[in-house]
C-alpha cells in the first residue's frame, strides 16, 4: 500500500470501521455541549472514538476559538488571523459548563495563537485553575502548542497544575517540514515537552504520533525513543486519516499487528503507557489512561473499580454544582458577567519589532 497517494479517498480496511455512536449518555452530553455552547474536538474533528470516550465520562474542549494562526495540513481546523481577539469570559464560562456536567477527565486543547503575546498561556492556564477550583475531583490534561518555543510560556500553563500536560509531535523528523506548519519543528516539539519535566519532575506528559501519512516504522520508533529522552510518560499512535481531498493523502494504513509492536516497542523503552492502535487519537480513553499508569499501575481490576467510582463522584459532584445558582448558558453568563468584552488587538497582538 506504500506509495499509493494518488487516490482521493482509499477503501478503509475492515479494522478502521466503527458503530455510530449512541446511549443515554452520549446523546444526553451531546445536548448539554449545545446548550452550554461548548465546541468539542472529539464532534469538530469527527473522532471514531466519541461514544466510548464520553459514555466514560471523557471529553475535550477547544479554547481561544475556532481559527488556527498555522496551517498544517493533516488539520481540518481553519487557519487565518484571529487579529488579537479573545473571548475573555471563556475561562469562566468554560469551567463553569464543565463543572456542571458529569465528567471525570478533561483534556483542554487549544488552536495555536501566535498572534497574541503569550502564544495564549495564560488564557489556559486561567480556565485550568478556575475548573480545579469549582470541581477539586476533575482530572484535567492541557493538549497544547509549541508556543514557538518560548519555554517561559510553558511555565505559565504547568503553574496552573494539570494533571496531565500534552504536545503532540504529530509525525516523524523527516515528514515534519511537508505535514506541519513551517514554524513547527521537531526539535522545538521535544524542547518544551522537556521543558516541563525540567521545570516540574511531578508533572505528568504526553505526546501523540500519526503513522500512515508517508513514514517508515523505523522512524517512528526513532520518534518514541526521542520522546522518551524528552521525559514523555504517555504516548499514542494512530492511523492518520484524511479529512478532505485537501489535506495530505494517506499513503498506508498500519495494520493492527504493526501498532501492537509499537506498543511492546514503546513499553521496553520505559513509558509509563502506550496507547497505540488504528483508531486510538491522543486523547482517546485518557481517563482510562490516566488511572491505569498513575492511580492504579499494575493493577487492572483496581483500576476498573477506581474509574467506576470517579465516573460516579463525578456525576455527584455536578449535581451539586446544578443544584446552585450556576449560570449554565453563554446568554445567562454574559447577563451577568457585566466586565466581559473583548480585548482589543493593541492589549493582545504580538508585535514586530
Amino acid at each position: 500500500m506504500r506509495g499509493v497517494t494518488s487516490q482521493r479517498f482509499a477503501p478503509k480496511p475492515s479494522w478502521l470501521k466503527v458503530r455510530a455512536p449512541g446511549g443515554d449518555t452520549y446523546t444526553n452530553l451531546k445536548k448539554t455541549f449545545r446548550e452550554l455552547d461548548l465546541h468539542t474536538v472529539c464532534e469538530e474533528a469527527r473522532c471514531p472514538n466519541v461514544g466510548e470516550c464520553w459514555t466514560e465520562g471523557t471529553a475535550t474542549v477547544m479554547l481561544l476559538g475556532d481559527v488556527c494562526t498555522r496551517g498544517c495540513r493533516f488539520c481540518a481546523v481553519t487557519s487565518g488571523d484571529p487579529r488579537g481577539m479573545v473571548d475573555v469570559r471563556e475561562p469562566e464560562h468554560v469551567a463553569r459548563a464543565i463543572a456542571s456536567m458529569g465528567l471525570q477527565y478533561v483534556v483542554m486543547t487549544m488552536v495555536d495563537r501566535d498572534d497574541l503575546l503569550d502564544g495564549g498561556a495564560s488564557h489556559v492556564a486561567r480556565t485550568v485553575t478556575r475548573l480545579r477550583e469549582l470541581r477539586p475531583d476533575i482530572l484535567i490534561e492541557t493538549l497544547l502548542g509549541d508556543f514557538n518555543g518560548h519555554l517561559d510560556y510553558v511555565d505559565i500553563t504547568v503553574d496552573a497544575k494539570p494533571h496531565v500536560w500534552a504536545h503532540n509531535i504529530e509525525v516523524v523528523k523527516r515528514l515534519q517540514r511537508t505535514i506541519r506548519d513551517v514554524r513547527c519543528s521537531y526539535e522545538q516539539s521535544l524542547g518544551v515537552l522537556k521543558r516541563v519535566k525540567d521545570y516540574d519532575p511531578t508533572r505528568i506528559t504526553k505526546s501523540s504520533i500519526m503513522v500512515g501519512i508517508g513514514e517508515h516504522d523505523d522512524e517512528v520508533l526513532e520518534t518514541m525513543a526521542d520522546l522518551r529522552k524528552a521525559g514523555v510518560d504517555l504516548v499514542t499512535l494512530g492511523q492518520y486519516l484524511r479529512p478532505t481531498p485537501k489535506h495530505a493523502a494517506v499513503d498506508r494504513f498500519v495494520t493492527p499487528e504493526a501498532f501492537a509492536r509499537f506498543a511492546e516497542e514503546g513499553t521496553k523503552m520505559g513509558f509509563s503507557f502506550v496507547a497505540s492502535a488504528p483508531l486510538v487519537r491522543s486523547s482517546y480513553k485518557a481517563a482510562e489512561v490516566f488511572v491505569r499508569s498513575v492511580l492504579r499501575p499494575g493493577d487492572p481490576e483496581a483500576a476498573n473499580m477506581l474509574l467506576e467510582e470517579r465516573l460516579a463522584e463525578a456525576r455527584r459532584a455536578a449535581a451539586e454544582i446544578n443544584g446552585t445558582d450556576v449560570p449554565r448558558t453563554t446568554s445567562e453568563l454574559a447577563a451577568r458577567a457585566t466586565q466581559a468584552v473583548l480585548l482589543p488587538a493593541d492589549r493582545l497582538v504580538r508585535r514586530s519589532p
